[in-house]
């Protein structure tokens, strides 16, 4: 099995857990997710260094533009999309086996938590995964130790306040916060 069809399983919404190849393999990518973030978080890179090992982290190139204050953790790494100009603060957690991109001039700010897996109800299938996706619209901002969880999209221009746990959609041009995450108010120009 090769990273195209776990992908395609995870992006399927699909039931992980099930399956030992499944399982196998995303560990094979954890530890290489490991390895790249310890090369990220101990030691100092240039700005284009770290967006080269973002880069190798993600498998794909990351937007022009691209910041990153380490250190950054991410439990495999491959599901990631990020666009042009955007900048995610010191002490991030992505889990994304179930997705994340994250749009053009999205502000990640300090501890934010993205976590695209939720473990089963049911306490005999409670190791069993369910992937979701994360999508962070266009210039949206994410306050300092804020978590979101699997399934949830962020509108364009959106702010959501530190320390929010998002676990409903957000508008565009809204402000969200609390817990659970609600509606603040609409963003004025």
């Amino acid at each position: 099995m090769e990273l195209e069809e776990l992908l395609k399983h995870f992006n399927s919404k699909a039931t992980l857990g099930t399956d030992r190849e499944y399982i196998e393999l995303m560990r094979f990518y954890s530890r290489q997710a490991q390895k790249i973030t310890m090369e990220i978080n101990t030691k100092y890179h240039e700005p284009d260094e770290l967006a080269a090992l973002f880069s190798e982290l993600i498998g794909k190139e990351v937007g022009e533009g691209f910041g990153l204050f380490p250190p950054f953790y991410t439990d495999f790494g491959k599901n990631i999309t990020i666009g042009k100009n955007v900048f995610i603060n010191a002490d991030c957690k992505f889990q994304d086996q179930g997705g994340i991109c994250i749009d053009d001039g999205a502000l990640i700010g300090h501890g934010v938590v993205l976590a695209t897996l939720n473990h089963d109800m049911c306490p005999e299938k409670r190791q069993q995964l369910h992937p979701a996706p994360i999508y962070i619209g266009k210039n949206v901002w994410i306050g300092a130790n804020s978590v979101v969880t699997g399934g949830v999209k962020i509108g364009d221009n959106a702010v959501v306040a530190a320390g929010a746990v998002v676990t409903k959609d957000v508008k565009d041009n809204t402000v969200v916060g609390g817990v659970p995450a609600k509606f603040i108010k609409n963003i004025e120009d």
